[in-house]
């Protein structure tokens, strides 16, 4: 009887158990209970600022330690963090607003915690605002520290609890996940517009954004534009990453037949999958406006292959009494092809708002680039190479008189004035700064490192391109109007007296007027000031056969490197300050010069009767009857070392491209130039490949928020170097990871690899150090690789949050940082230096660290 007993007792224990299992396990998504299809942040956790941030390419954050070394966890109520001075914050419970914000005063640079659960594994569009930027799951997405509503992301939620948290900086956030509507479609909150205009038939350029909601790359979709009395254009699209968005450039057919007054055209854009499926179609309207009305033109920008913007207030036609005719009597004199005035618009503000301020003039056009958004790069590096795009493309467009172009612009427009006008000073006859502030340091409180220490001294040198007054004597060039309203309070009057002692002390060519009582903006008058605009008409850019005496300085051949007809092509030491002082005796066909950090000093020709020999006196060091060159007239001198004293020699060869020169110099962010391309890593393991896409998708989302840009991301196996011939690459990862570093950066004297970065005969190891650094592409004369690198994946995540799409923040050629960085600053940064004028390690000049 006792085998009957014991098996019903096994049977009975075994239904019990499946019953309690049963019970225990969660429950499927029932029909009835679908998983929503929307979820809005009522409330998070918040914490006050654990770091120190700003313009630095180096910062430190308690929370962000913990992510690198991957042991930060979700908080509760009351968890306190230790700052790595000793001070503690605590995160704290805080309720939506009635305005459907979060506010708190720990949001001015801190952070909030939101956490979901979600039923299933699903995809969702996160929309936030006023986050500098969010981890979702530990994954860095793109933010939107302006809160202009743009930024909508797709992530992926995982079964169960998903936790988002948010680096927040101007005190409020709000945040809500909602479904996708399609596997890709198209979002219309931020396109790039252009007008049609009236007599022009060729076709024109927008930017739309494209959503991939899908966790796989799409390929081979394309866009077709469509609209009433317009020949329909088809726009390939190059691939999207997986769950994340590209700025596609979209062609758009031009009128067909002319218009007799301004309307508007309705496009329709529909987007088709490769298999012929139509995915979405969306509406828009576009202005049509005649030739001389305010217009907005696009183009295609050669940094990133996006579709940028300008503003033109066209020239009013001759007799036509327009308001601005009549700045000057001079006007009588003038040549019949037009000027052209470059302005600038200010923080925030829109180009197409900036060229309305200013009423026509008979003499000239009034052309407003955009600075590649309306806060976008302080009107420095790619917001400069924005305004100088847009200037190359009008001077041709137009047809303008080359010796009269003017630049001008207000508040953030005017630090631009200042600071275009001493980078690029043979460009202008005259430039005109209103409520310009001078540099990061005098306005905003930036934070220079100074040269006591050798590492700091290395990153302050990043820095000198933007350091206005230390090249404010190439406004020698031109005429400088300052104006400025006596009562401004948001870039106070000081900042216009900074420039005006300077100029006291060298210049003979400007005027200041400071309104009495006026603030920052009082009204368009302080942007369109008929005074400034008649000082402009009385000067014109000299031509090279009228200039005896160039004195010209830089920070930066790369940035800056001629200036008439004096070029200075190497630096002895980089990034420190150069110039260049140089005198010609037209009669004795000889010049003489004078330089400071120059190793290649450069002299155009052109501007003398041509074939007999010329002279130089260059520091003291003469060499007579140098022969008239072959070919393009121009003669270069190099600067050696005898051993004893620097010597000058007359350079028989032109700069060649494998070297570095105003083609391609360095820093490490000149690399994000030339149509680049980010290509991460898929060779190492499941977590080294997924930061590679990871970091690859977050800086390419958040160049498109700071810079309006269009950034293909790829991975390493579909890279073809010749299908991308003349780009710049940016690789992320190392050389066990990434399978494009042996083609790109098997010559490369820095190396990075699992566990050590080899850089010459220093070796580092561990797995925590990242590695910033830029190399030429060794198939391209123009185009540079970028690495983005770490050695392990705690030295990869230290990459992730480095602010180099940050104006005013500079990175030397190569730096090394260890995770200390984000306790001690400085103290975590390794190595940081600057490549020879070779690209050698040897040649360069680097700090290092003690161990």
């Amino acid at each position: 009887m006792h085998p009957p007993v014991r098996r019903v007792r096994f049977i009975g224990l075994m239904v019990a158990v499946v019953a309690a299992w049963l019970c225990a396990r969660p429950a499927a998504p029932a029909e009835s209970e679908p998983a929503p299809d929307e979820y809005t942040m009522r409330e998070a956790l918040v914490i006050g600022s654990v770091g120190k941030y700003g313009r630095r390419p180096i910062h430190t954050d308690a929370i962000e330690a913990q992510l690198v070394a991957g042991t930060w966890t979700a908080p509760a109520a009351g968890d306190v963090v230790t700052l790595p001075d000793g001070s503690t914050e605590t995160w704290a419970e805080a309720a939506l607003g009635e305005d459907g914000w979060l506010k708190h005063k720990a949001l001015r640079g801190g952070y909030a915690c939101w956490s979901i659960d979600s039923p299933q594994r699903r995809v969702m569009i996160l929309d936030a605002a006023g986050h500098r930027m969010v981890y979702v799951n530990g994954t860095p997405r793109g933010g939107d520290v302006y809160g202009n509503g743009w930024t909508s992301v797709p992530v992926r939620l995982r079964e169960g609890r998903n936790v988002f948290l948010f680096h927040c900086a101007r005190g409020r956030l709000r945040a809500a996940l909602h479904e996708p509507k399609a596997e890709a479609y198209f979002e219309l909150r931020e396109p790039t517009l252009p007008d049609l205009i009236v007599g022009e038939h060729g076709p024109v350029w927008a930017g739309v954004v494209v959503m991939n909601a899908t966790r796989e790359p799409l390929r081979g979709l394309a866009v077709t534009a469509r609209a009433p009395g317009l020949p329909a254009r088809e726009s390939k699209i190059t691939t999207i990453a997986p769950l994340t968005f590209r700025k596609a450039p979209v062609r758009i057919g031009g009128l067909t037949a002319d218009r007799e007054q301004d309307e508007s055209c309705e496009i329709t854009l529909e987007l088709r999958h490769p298999d012929g499926r139509v995915l979405d179609t969306a509406p828009f309207d576009l202005r049509i406006r005649t030739p001389d009305a305010h217009q907005k033109r696009t183009f295609i920008s050669d940094i990133d292959g996006s579709v940028q913007y300008y503003a033109i207030t066209p020239a009013a036609a001759p007799g036509s009494g327009a308001p601005g005719k009549g700045d000057s009597d001079a006007e009588a004199d003038q040549a019949t092809k037009p000027a052209l005035f470059l302005t600038l618009h200010g923080a925030g503000v829109q180009a197409a708002g900036q060229a309305r301020v200013y009423e026509p003039r008979e003499w000239g056009h009034v052309v407003a680039p955009t600075n590649r958004r309306p806060f976008g790069f302080d009107w420095e590096e790619w917001g400069r190479l924005d305004a100088l795009e847009v200037l190359e493309r009008n001077r041709r467009r137009l047809d303008i008189d080359d010796s009269r172009v003017y630049l001008t612009g207000h508040s953030m427009g005017g630090h631009g004035t200042w600071q275009i006008g001493v980078t690029r000073p043979d460009l202008f006859a005259a430039i005109g700064p209103s409520a310009g502030w001078v540099s990061f340091w005098s306005y905003v409180g930036g934070e220079r490192f100074a040269d006591d220490e050798a590492i700091e001294a290395m990153l302050r040198r990043a820095t000198n391109p933007s350091d206005t007054l230390g090249l404010a004597r190439n406004t020698l060039h031109y005429g400088i109007y300052i104006l400025h309203g006596e009562k401004d309070d948001n870039v106070p009057a000081a900042q216009a007296r900074i420039m005006l002692d300077q100029l006291a002390e060298f210049h003979g060519d400007y005027a200041y007027f400071e309104q009495p009582g006026a603030g920052h903006w009082w009204g368009n008058r302080c942007c369109d000031w008929p005074p400034m605009f008649e000082f402009f008409a009385r000067r014109t850019r000299p031509a090279d056969d009228e200039i005896d005496h160039v004195e010209f300085h830089t920070a930066c051949p790369g940035v800056s490197a001629w200036s008439h007809w004096v070029g200075i092509e190497q630096q002895i030491e980089a990034l420190e300050h150069s110039s260049a002082d140089v005198r010609l005796d037209r009669e004795a066909r000889r010049f003489t010069a004078v330089t400071k950090n120059v190793r290649r000093l450069a002299l155009k020709l052109d501007h003398l009767p041509a074939g007999e020999p010329v002279s130089a006196v260059i520091d003291g060091e003469e060499m007579a009857d140098i022969p008239w060159p072959d070919g393009v007239p121009r003669i270069r001198f190099l600067r050696g070392d005898t051993g004893k004293d620097p010597c000058w020699r007359l350079a028989r060869e032109a700069l060649k491209p494998a070297e570095k020169g105003p083609h391609r110099y360095g820093p490490f962010k000149d690399a994000f130039r030339h149509r680049m391309i980010f290509i991460y890593g898929t060779q190492g393991t499941r977590e080294e490949n997924a930061w590679a896409y990871d970091k690859a998708r977050y800086d390419a989302e958040t160049f498109w928020y700071r810079g309006n840009g269009s950034v293909e991301v790829i991975a390493d196996v579909a890279f073809l170097p010749e299908a991308a011939a003349g780009r710049s690459v940016i690789i992320y990862g190392n050389a066990n990871t990434n399978a494009a570093w042996p083609r790109l950066l098997g010559d490369s004297p820095v190396q990075v690899e699992r566990g050590v970065i080899v850089a010459g005969e220093h070796e580092l190891h561990g797995h925590d150090l990242a590695c910033l650094f830029i190399r030429p592409r060794p198939d391209s004369d123009i185009a540079c690789v970028g690495v983005v690198s770490g050695t392990g994946p705690a030295g990869m995540r230290l990459t992730n949050r480095l602010p180099y799409f940050v104006s005013g923040v500079g990175y030397p050629d190569c730096i090394i940082l260890g995770p200390e960085m984000l306790s001690g600053g400085t103290e975590g940064v390794r190595a940081a230096g600057y490549f020879g004028c070779d690209w050698s390690l040897e040649n360069g000049s680097f700090a290092w660290r003690a161990e």
